[in-house]
């Protein structure tokens, strides 16, 4: 599992630093009606940062300040993650997908007025690969080559389909060359720029940085030699880290514009002027049943996989997620091609449950669920959330021992395969499909359920092709019959794609969730 499947949550009230009023900015944000530019906008959240260096970042909160500094060769509307559109380049690839030819867009600069150029585009994604941080595996077997001064080609050896929308990531965001290589900058692991990059921008993008610190508050100034697609609205952006319920105070009172990490409680109960946007998430809710039989025999046999899957109320869980979530259909959430329709989602059958539970003899049984218990995905307890399932499952006669652990303790047995049922959640990578194949039998996340490469041939079949496979509407296929086949026959039991809740004053627009980056500040708007 990534960094960012990890830390995901807007919930993290240890260590938080508070802020109350009494430390907001000492202006007060201020909007003029029909006009194209305001004076700042602060936007409350919870801080995961380490780090705003692009090869390195790949926390929820970097990702937001890397967005607005960095420009990448694709991106997606903000309204829109389905699609990549051009930034800094349009492109073609070769028929079988191994090829992308990019061509930089003329006339675009760095904040200091320096064109981007081939080069630039080279040296930033070959460091991404070769510096071996968090989000290098993003650019693993792709080779980077110039052509001339305006075209750089991506090469793979196998077919790609994902890469143009791993592409538009915030880590594969272009830096000045010259600027990150005369500040310690190289495209291996001997890179010395971190420290410069955590103090200065070395973008194209629509804001610079002004100040960071990460414990309390990134302080963004728009870019005034930005020459991109878009259109910044605030002169100004206030990111400051704020523990939950005093984001929901400030929220209400006007102190702050916008609050990223409130819990679906909270949202329930703000103020009627506050405003909130409640989408799902691209989080997906699992649990993990361990195919291993030296773990455990029963969560290895496929009939008491069955009994586990009907024994779950799955409508009932949703009582706990709050507005905007849904359940999981498959383990491709909704928003993504080849997300399965509610048709075809797994359903509540007790006496179902009840026999199968009896005939593969776990009835009776013990077996253990773990999970960490001080990480919330977008609010949802997950402690709270193991214990109606505990509920549900001895309905059927099923006895499961619950196994809270502090994220740090319980990451190894998950990693390394040990746990006998986990309940743990999944976040992209990068806005494609193919980032929910690591489910798969052989691949890094079907391991952790001791789920073999040769456990399943169909299944695993359908992987192979859906990575390889090009052509849109034989993708959607693809990606719709592993779903399908997941759901029947796999050790995974998708529950919940959790709401994400965006809270607002009515003065800010243009307020769109994106699973990558979170919220594209440059994309804001004013009332």
């Amino acid at each position: 599992m990534h960094r960012r499947h990890i830390i995901l949550t807007s919930v993290v009230a240890a260590a938080t630093l508070v802020l109350s009023a009494c430390s907001s900015p000492s202006s007060s944000p201020t909007s003029t009606t029909g006009s194209s530019s305001t004076a700042q906008i602060v936007i409350d959240t919870t801080f995961d940062i380490k780090t705003i260096d692009p090869g390195r970042e790949y926390e929820p909160t970097g990702q937001i300040v890397v967005k607005a500094l960095y420009d990448t060769l694709l991106t997606f509307a903000d309204d829109d993650t389905t699609t990549v559109i051009p930034d800094l380049a349009t492109y073609t690839a070769n028929a079988d997908l191994t090829q992308f030819t990019f061509t930089l867009a003329p006339g675009r600069v760095f904040a200091d007025g320096s064109p981007v150029t081939a080069d630039d585009v080279v040296f930033s994604l070959q460091r991404l690969e070769g510096m071996k941080g968090n989000p290098s595996f993003l650019l693993d077997g792709v080779t980077v080559t110039k052509v001339d001064d305006s075209t750089i080609q991506l090469t793979t050896t196998d077919p790609n389909p994902a890469l143009p929308a791993t592409l538009a990531t915030p880590s594969a965001g272009i830096m000045n060359s010259k600027v990150v290589k005369d500040n310690g900058g190289t495209t291996d692991e001997t890179d010395a720029a971190e420290t410069f990059l955590n103090e200065n921008s070395a973008g194209s993008g629509p804001y610079v940085l002004k100040t960071m610190d990460v414990a309390s508050q990134v302080v963004l100034t728009k870019n005034p030699a930005y020459n991109g697609p878009q259109t910044a609205t605030y002169d100004t952006v206030i990111l400051r880290n704020v523990e939950p319920a005093t984001q929901k105070m400030n929220v209400e009172r006007g102190d702050a514009q916008i609050a990223l990490g409130l819990s679906p409680d909270q949202v329930a109960s703000l103020a009627s002027t506050v405003k909130v946007e409640s989408t799902p998430s691209a989080t997906v809710v699992f649990l993990l049943l361990n195919a291993d039989p030296t773990v455990n025999a029963y969560t290895a046999d496929p009939q008491c996989v069955k009994a586990i899957k009907e024994a779950i109320d799955y409508p009932s869980l949703l009582e706990l997620a709050g507005a905007g979530a849904s359940q999981a259909t498959g383990l491709v959430p909704t928003g993504f091609l080849g997300a399965l329709p509610a048709s075809d989602e797994l359903t509540f059958d007790l006496a179902a449950a009840t026999s199968n539970a009896a005939a593969c003899g776990i009835a009776g049984q013990k077996v253990t669920l773990s999970f960490p218990n001080d990480i919330d995905p977008t609010g949802l307890s997950l402690s709270t959330l193991a214990q109606r399932i505990q509920v549900q499952l001895q309905a059927a006669g099923i006895t499961v021992d619950l196994a809270p652990a502090p994220f740090a303790t319980e990451i190894d047995p998950y990693r390394t395969g040990k746990e006998q049922i986990g309940l743990w959640y999944w976040n992209p990578d990068y806005m494609d499909p193919a980032n929910y194949l690591a489910f798969g039998p052989g691949q890094s996340v079907g391991l952790r359920a001791g789920w073999q490469a040769d456990a399943d041939p169909t299944i695993a079949d359908l992987v192979a092709q859906a990575y390889t496979t090009g052509d849109e509407t034989q993708r959607q296929t693809l990606f719709e019959e592993w779903g399908k086949a997941m759901n029947a026959d796999s050790p995974f039991i998708p529950l919940i794609q959790p709401g994400s809740n965006v809270a607002h004053q009515p003065s800010v627009t243009n307020v769109y969730y994106n699973p990558t980056w979170l919220i594209n500040v440059a994309g804001l708007g004013a009332a």
